[in-house]
């Protein structure tokens, strides 16, 4: 396992369609138990590849109930609907309201390959559908007012610059 770093806003990398997963393999396993632990480490509760810079449908999530980790899931019903304030580790410091179905059923393989499928609600639901809009480029910034997404991204910009100064200074 190694600890990975997590990809933050603007890179474009964020925006990429992540690539179905052709066979479940001893590098997929691999790159399962780097997400994990870089999810711990980092204290969130879902990461998909792409927050690590690899553009495979792959997530991982635990919201306290045991660790899950899909190859090439996705969403199969929806049901119900729900805004909550959400926040993503891409994102450091920015939290927004977000709709989201409040139950989900999510098929995907396992990390030995075969087929699963989860029926999820609450807060395991909502992490799933965040994880799975990461694969598909999308990011809760997406999900809020074009004014709000403004204002979001000239912050969000101006902390990169910011940051990346201060990383240049040391």
């Amino acid at each position: 396992m190694a600890l990975k770093e997590v990809v933050t806003f603007p890179d474009p990398v964020l925006r990429k369609t992540s690539e179905e997963v052709e066979k479940v393999s001893e590098d997929i396993r691999s790159l399962i138990d780097d997400m994990t632990e870089t999810m711990y480490a980092y204290r969130g509760i879902g990461l998909a590849a792409i927050q690590i810079g690899v553009p495979k449908r792959v997530i991982v999530v635990d919201v306290g109930e045991g660790l899950v980790a899909l190859v090439n899931p996705t969403i199969c019903e929806e049901e119900g609907e729900v805004q909550m304030e959400e926040g993503c580790l891409c994102l450091p410091g920015v939290m927004v309201d977000v709709k989201r179905s409040e139950r989900v059923t999510v098929k995907g393989l396992d990390e030995k390959g075969e087929e699963v499928i989860i029926e999820a609600e609450g807060l395991f639901a909502r992490a799933l559908q965040h994880e799975l809009e990461h694969l598909d480029g999308i990011l809760i910034v997406d999900k809020v007012s074009r004014i709000k997404r403004e204002l979001l991204t000239s912050a969000l910009r101006k902390l990169a610059k910011e940051h990346a100064a201060a990383a240049k200074k040391s």
